[in-house]
């Protein structure tokens, strides 16, 4: 990345505001930044409800007229737990579903502050469930399920797997995790250095991560929860085969890795992969850009082996 493009990023790096003050504007922004341009031709789309408790999860499914992998890829958004949803996130899905032939759903988990954690991972987790209780309705093997999600969403694929492990109602085979959230301390103490290489600058700084987690949390002990901060699990066993992917310039790239490590080292079939000048964020730019052809080769790669 040369010095011009540096330069850029720095100026368009997020100002220090209160998101607490400016979150339901960021969310309607991410809307309208979002439009991209749709060709029916290519996919179907389905909308779903899930029931969750006394409300029910939207889930927005997208087929593509060729359906050439025999995946149902669970996609759960990004966005810090407090941003975006299925509109927002509906051109990435869309591209998702074509790029790999596989069938996309994507979960419109409850947003915090309004409600905090535990409400994304237990709507995430019930649409998990629903998908694994009736994935014969579209032809697909419950092995052949794939949790994937970027950032706030990777951080929720892998709490989801977690879950399905410790209560055994169903186990994914497969994870994607790109660039996610996996820690509980983003502040200058933080063990991982990409927390203060890239907390400034890059367009997501720590700072912004910090109050992301002060909106999503309960309380304080919610930081020692794996299901908040997996790398807080105290046992990373029986998980699926996981392809994580990280960023360079990204705040939570070391975390990432960390936990891609405690996954391998309790035995566990990983793939991660470090992608080069590449900022947080960058997988929900258009599939014409290189850095993210790279990464669906690497996820059509790993679908598969």
């Amino acid at each position: 990345m040369n010095k011009a493009m540096l330069a850029a990023i720095h100026m368009l790096s997020y100002p220090e505001i209160d998101i607490r003050k400016t979150y339901p504007l960021e969310r309607e922004l991410k809307k309208l930044m979002a439009h991209r341009h749709k060709n029916p031709a290519l996919y179907r789309i389905w909308e779903r409800a899930v029931p969750c408790g006394t409300h029910e999860v939207p889930v927005r499914i997208f087929t593509p007229v060729e359906v050439t992998r025999p995946f149902i890829l669970l996609f759960f958004h990004g966005g810090g737990w407090v941003l975006g949803d299925i509109d927002s996130y509906d051109g990435v899905c869309r591209d998702m579903a074509v790029t790999t032939g596989c069938i996309v759903a994507s979960a419109d988990y409850r947003l915090a502050p309004e409600h905090p954690f535990p409400a994304a991972p237990e709507d995430c987790y019930a649409v998990a469930k629903a998908l694994f209780q009736n994935c014969g309705v579209f032809g697909v093997d419950p092995s052949d399920i794939v949790l994937i999600g970027d950032s706030a969403g990777g951080n929720l694929a892998a709490s989801v797997s977690l879950m399905a492990r410790d209560r055994g109602e169903f186990l994914p085979g497969r994870q994607i995790l790109i660039y996610p959230s996996t820690g509980n301390d983003h502040s200058d103490t933080s063990p991982y250095p990409s927390i203060r290489e890239n907390g400034t600058g890059y367009l997501l700084t720590s700072k912004r991560i910090c109050d992301y987690l002060d909106m999503y949390r309960t309380s304080d002990d919610d930081l020692l929860n794996p299901y908040f901060a997996p790398l807080m699990a105290g046992d990373f066993s029986n998980q699926p085969d996981t392809l994580l992917i990280t960023a360079q310039y990204c705040p939570l790239r070391d975390e990432g890795e960390a936990y891609g490590q405690k996954l391998l080292e309790a035995g566990g079939h990983v793939e991660v992969h470090r992608m080069e000048n590449a900022l947080h964020g960058y997988f929900t730019l258009p599939v014409r850009f290189e850095l993210v052809k790279k990464t669906y080769a690497l996820i059509n790669h790993f679908l598969e082996e």
